[in-house]
């Protein structure tokens, strides 16, 4: 959430930032109002409560006509403050409500529009030129499918739609992928975290997954405990409710976890395949650092993500993404999108989230420096979201024959193995 003081002294540029996202901006002025009667029903209690302990001390004293009058107005003061009671918690509840309710501010710098509207920062690498080379690049489920790889109908079967089986050399390309890049998170510096797949209400919600995000939760409504859609979640509310010492920073966690989506909003969209699915796993990298430092962390992690589709030898660009297309904890977000041949396009690998204190003050995690105690800054970064890398993997690296060139990077990971090769019928 965002500071409310932030909030009365300058709320035409909450207004702006909720109307580069596409979001209410008329929710500001009822966030104000409902600020407003949150703090005059504070002092009103106050008030009361003051007159009421001075009141207590002076029927001890009196007596008669006089007693029996302060007794009266006694009474009627302990009607007064349950009822301004009352209305504090009842404008104190609404302004949490609506403050719970409103994005991060973005970015000044972010471009502004909807997801179309990205700006392109810088592209790397070569798309092949496969015509050249003598023939036509097959996609990544039949590449999978020649491999002994991926089992798609399979997953159906068990599991329905967007579910699936890594078999064989799909499940080592896996183990491999994860390892490499644990390997790479750890020796920058980050520390390997395995997290928990469920978690508690105030997890996900801290975090901001159930605001615009809520429809492609998974609930398990007999526990009250939610399915996260990325190892984001538990690492964010690792630190719930503590004070950080400010040398402990920047507190750096390279996460592993299953992740569940029930990608609500796609239907039609990435079918075929393994691209767009319910279930797969990811390893993210999630900082913790002083406000002030966010916006160097956030290019660091980039430079992270670059490192590691650079050691794929995949073509990427890297795109600023538009204010409408932001996720709500996001203050400015930097996505990678590796070239999938057979689609002809850029498709996202890799993303990156300056979430500045959103997420901090939403969860309550502080940082204590100079004998001061404020909210630090959190950041989040892909680094290998298994299934989407394995398509641009099959895809970039394919052979005429269908076999599937190794990346250099993984081949410790996978016995030394250079080439993929299909499997015999």
């Amino acid at each position: 959430m965002i500071d409310l003081r932030l909030l009365r002294e300058d709320p035409d540029r909450v207004r702006a930032s909720q109307r580069a996202r596409g979001e209410d901006v008329a929710l500001v002025d009822s966030l104000l109002s409902a600020d407003e009667r949150r703090r005059s029903s504070g002092v009103r209690f106050d008030e009361l409560r003051a007159e009421q302990k001075g009141l207590g001390k002076l029927i001890g004293k009196a007596s008669g006509d006089e007693k029996a009058e302060l007794l009266k107005r006694a009474e009627q003061l302990k009607t007064d403050v349950k009822t301004a009671d009352a209305e504090r918690d009842a404008a104190d509840a609404e302004t949490q409500e609506l403050l719970q309710r409103l994005g991060n501010l973005v970015h000044p710098d972010v471009p502004v529009g909807g997801e179309e509207d990205f700006v392109t920062l810088e592209t790397h690498g070569t798309h092949r030129d496969f015509a050249a080379e003598g023939f036509e690049p097959r996609d990544h489920l039949e590449l999978g499918q020649l491999l002994g790889a991926i089992d798609v109908e399979r997953g159906a079967k068990v599991s329905g739609s967007r579910f699936y089986f890594l078999t064989g050399v799909g499940a080592l390309l896996e183990l491999a992928l994860v390892n490499a890049a644990i390997a790479q998170a750890t020796a920058a510096g980050f520390t390997p975290m395995l997290t928990p797949a469920l978690v508690r209400p105030q997890s996900m919600a801290g975090t901001g997954f159930l605001g615009q995000a809520a429809q492609d939760v998974y609930h398990l409504d007999k526990d009250d405990l939610y399915l996260v859609g990325t190892s984001e979640v538990p690492l964010a509310a690792y630190h719930m409710d503590e004070i950080l010492d400010a040398e402990r920073l920047p507190l750096r966690y390279a996460g592993f976890s299953p992740c569940f989506r029930r990608e609500a909003g796609s239907h039609g969209k990435d079918t075929r395949g393994i691209f767009r699915v319910h279930q797969f796993d990811k390893v993210e990298m999630f900082s913790y650092v002083l406000p002030e430092d966010s916006q160097a962390e956030h290019q660091r992690l980039l430079e992270w993500e670059k490192q590691w589709l650079t050691s794929l030898e995949l073509p990427f660009r890297v795109i600023d993404v538009a204010s409408a297309d932001l996720g709500s904890s996001a203050a400015r977000k930097y996505d990678c999108e590796a070239w999938i041949p057979t689609q002809g396009k850029y498709r996202e690998l890799t993303s990156t989230s300056d979430c500045t204190e959103f997420q901090s003050r939403r969860l309550s995690i502080r940082v204590r420096e100079d004998r001061k105690v404020r909210p630090l800054a959190t950041l989040n970064g892909t680094l290998c979201a298994v299934p989407r890398t394995i398509v641009a993997i099959l895809e970039n690296h394919q052979q005429a024959d269908g076999s599937v060139r190794v990346p250099e990077v993984l081949r410790p990971y996978l016995g030394g193995r250079e080439v993929l090769e299909p499997v015999k019928k």
